[in-house]
């Protein structure tokens, strides 16, 4: 009796039990294919990760496929320490951990690794870009690939392995911050093949003489780290196999090697008793629905980062609980589908067999053949035979008719998926702010705002180079960025001493996603959005969404902080900075009061460096200039000047408090003429300053209408000067 073979299969192995199969099925395909009795299958899990367990297996991975790996050599630990802080903030020291390490991932070679996940985040994007510190190099398991040489120079050579034959990645120096300071848990984007997946891969290196080219059609990825009898088994209920041991090989294809369904004439009649079929000659019947057909797949979808998917055959519902097939291999939705509902219908009308007997030998005519019926409709499939004394008695089981078993596009369902953003590169603004009131008045109070375009950015380590040339770290800016940009209007000019309702400011963010809210009156007298444009502060109340990262701000005060100086004099293109938490803080201990003094940061992936000078230099430590200036003639011909001091720090004006000077002593310069070359100079100590009319007289014969202006002499610097009149 001949019969369908490799049962664990659903395949058929065809043709006389004779010796052609005895070489053939014996020990190799037992031995290769199965393997040891007490194994079992794989099964579709959630997705593996990196281990380092000793006699761990080592699988092959064909097409596509997510996977873990075995960690084979790793460094200790290295510490690193950092600095950062914020606008308002004291600095932080935070320590993170570097570790160099290598993971094997498959026992034969691949053409590459794609991204990799690290405790479910993305370490590497599609673009091969790295997320955090470090640096890769990737082993493709060729037998010509060298040793590599940062576990060469750690072991030495003679101890090193090339590894060869086997694919591996090697992490040298890779930050830990972002693990917990431990080596994460992570995951492989293995891409082992080019075009259409065949199960004859699987066979490569494991048996000869074997023609397996069946094209696993829609599966993008698959592994196998398990008997080839137990991975074969998987992909048995959805992709019918036959298996042919004659003719001195082994030969496992989809459809039986015929051209055409044999015709099989009028059925043998036997009236011998115990012969089935009787005057007919064969015998129809359908088994019963099985309870639990397979209906559902669960399968890695490629549209979901290879997370389990699941698709369920179409059809009416049915009592119980539908069988689920676990298939380990990489498909999308589409695809997975198309093949459950295949199985689905192969199952149904698999359920409906014949006995016929036939009275004469074809060899042809042999388990796994296709063949057609007289007098009964459809194509069928021999499952076994029996010579008799009466005929060659055949099982056969019904094929379903050719169809489409698609539904058009099928959703994968919807997953939390790690997103692959671009680590842009780093941008860098550094400025000085006016003394807060807070601390000494002699401090000096350095901004960096650090920033990138996108949100993927990392975080950046920030320099100062002193004048010479020489870069110094002095800190590291942490990972959010500040909101900077620039003007693509000039700021009109305007008045310190109004709320400019008419006026707007076109700003054009860093990034697209960045963004700029309103503040009332109220919110505005506390503080709320105060911003650096080029070297004045302003405050708005509205800021309107253009699009594309573009703001109209409006309902402007101007010349906070002291900064009136600056409202004349804008142009396109100056720095915008909003003075929020988010910038970071310098020591001023670490950066030189040299004007050559330049602020860089550099960020993961930069490729140079960004450079800023300081804006508003020696702001902080600079006295306010004089308000309220006024100019009195008196009745013998001489002129008095007057001024209102400020303080700096003191910036609520408060009634009937004098606000402290925060200078070592009160000091004014009263001028006339340019304030960078006056005609004359008059020094006082309080704030007013009376010109006799001979002074007068002098001044005008030097210089016909020109300025009197008052600066305030501080500690350190004078302040700019108020215009106190003109003498014509």
């Amino acid at each position: 009796m001949a019969t369908l073979l490799f049962s664990a299969l659903g395949t058929a192995l065809g043709g006389p039990i004779g010796g052609a199969i005895g070489a053939v099925v014996g020990s190799q395909i037992d031995g290769a294919i199965f393997g040891p009795a007490s194994e079992q299958g794989p099964r579709l899990k959630d997705l593996t990760i990196t281990t380092s367990s000793y006699g761990a297996t080592l699988p092959r991975h064909f097409g596509q496929m997510r996977v873990g790996g075995t960690i084979i050599w790793a460094t200790n630990l290295v510490e690193n320490s950092s600095t950062s802080s914020g606008k308002g903030q004291p600095s932080v020291t935070t320590y993170s951990y570097t570790s160099s390490f290598a993971v094997a991932l498959a026992s034969r070679s691949i053409l590459g690794v794609g991204r990799i996940w690290a405790d479910g985040n993305l370490l590497r994007g599609a673009a091969g870009d790295m997320k955090v510190g470090g640096s890769l190099r990737i082993y493709t398991g060729t037998h010509e690939q060298l040793v590599d040489p940062l576990i060469a120079s750690a072991e030495g050579i003679a101890n090193c392995p090339a590894f060869r034959g086997t694919a591996y990645v090697v992490f040298e120096d890779l930050q830990l911050g972002d693990y917990g300071n431990r080596i994460p848990s992570l995951n492989f984007e293995i891409l082992a093949d080019d075009g259409t997946l065949s199960l004859a891969s699987l066979f490569d290196g494991i048996m000869e003489d074997v023609d397996a080219h069946i094209p696993l059609d829609g599966i993008l990825g698959y592994s196998c780290e398990e008997p080839l009898g137990n991975t074969l088994s998987k992909f048995a209920p959805v992709i019918p196999m036959l298996c042919d041991a004659g003719g001195g090989k082994l030969t496992i294809t989809r459809d039986r090697l015929q051209s055409a369904p044999i015709a099989i004439s009028e059925p043998a009649v036997s009236a011998a008793k115990g012969d089935f079929g009787g005057k007919a000659g064969f015998t129809r019947k359908r088994t019963p629905t099985l309870e639990n057909p397979p209906r559902v797949m669960r399968y890695y979808d490629i549209n979901l980062d290879y997370q389990p998917g699941s698709q369920r055959a179409p059809g009416r519902p049915l009592a119980g609980q539908p069988r689920s097939i676990d298939l380990p291999a990489c498909l999308d939705a589409s695809n997975a589908f198309r093949l459950i509902a295949y199985a689905a219908r192969n199952n149904n009308w698999a359920r409906e067999t014949i006995s016929w007997r036939c009275a004469e030998l074809d060899p042809t005519v042999a388990p796994g053949a296709i063949v057609t019926l007289a007098g009964q409709a459809g194509h069928w499939r021999v499952i076994d035979w029996e010579w008799r004394d009466t005929g060659v008695d055949l099982t056969l089981e019904r094929i379903a008719p050719g169809g489409d078993t698609t539904l058009g596009a099928i959703s994968p369902g919807q997953a939390n998926l790690a997103a692959d953003l671009a680590i842009t590169p780093t941008a860098v603004d550094a400025f000085e702010l006016p003394w807060d009131g807070n601390g000494s008045a002699d401090t000096t109070a350095l901004y960096a705002a650090v920033s990138s375009s996108g949100a993927g950015w990392k975080g950046a380590a920030v320099y100062v180079d002193q004048g010479d040339g020489t870069w110094t770290q002095i800190g590291a800016s942490g990972r959010a960025r500040a909101t900077i940009g620039t003007t693509t209007t000039a700021l009109p000019r305007g008045s310190v001493a109004l709320f400019d309702r008419s006026s707007t400011v076109t700003v054009q963010l860093i990034g697209a996603d960045m963004s700029l809210t309103d503040a009332s009156p109220h919110q505005m007298v506390l503080g709320a959005n105060q911003a650096l444009v080029g070297e004045e502060i302003i405050q708005f109340g509205k800021a309107t969404a253009l699009g594309a990262g573009l703001w109209q701000l409006g309902q402007l005060l101007r010349g906070r902080g002291g900064t009136e100086a600056a409202i004349d004099g804008h142009a396109v293109g100056e720095a915008f900075i909003l003075l929020d938490p988010s910038p970071m803080a310098l020591d001023p201990s670490k950066v030189s009061s040299s004007s050559a003094v330049q602020i860089g940061a550099m960020g993961l992936n930069d490729t140079s460096m960004a450079q800023s000078a300081i804006a508003c230099r020696g702001i902080g430590t600079r006295p306010l200039s004089p308000v309220l200036g006024t100019s009195r003639a008196n009745t013998d011909g001489s002129l008095t000047l007057a001024w209102v001091r400020r303080a700096r720090g003191a910036w609520r004006w408060l009634d009937g408090v004098d606000a402290p000077l925060q200078e070592e002593t009160e000091a004014y310069q009263v001028g006339y003429g340019p304030t960078a070359n006056p005609i004359a100079v008059w020094n006082t100590d309080t704030t007013t300053l009376t010109l006799s009319a001979n002074t007068l007289t002098s001044l005008r014969a030097s210089l016909i209408a020109g300025n009197l202006w008052v600066r305030q002499a501080g500690t350190y610097a004078l302040s700019p000067a108020l215009a106190l009149t003109v003498l014509n």
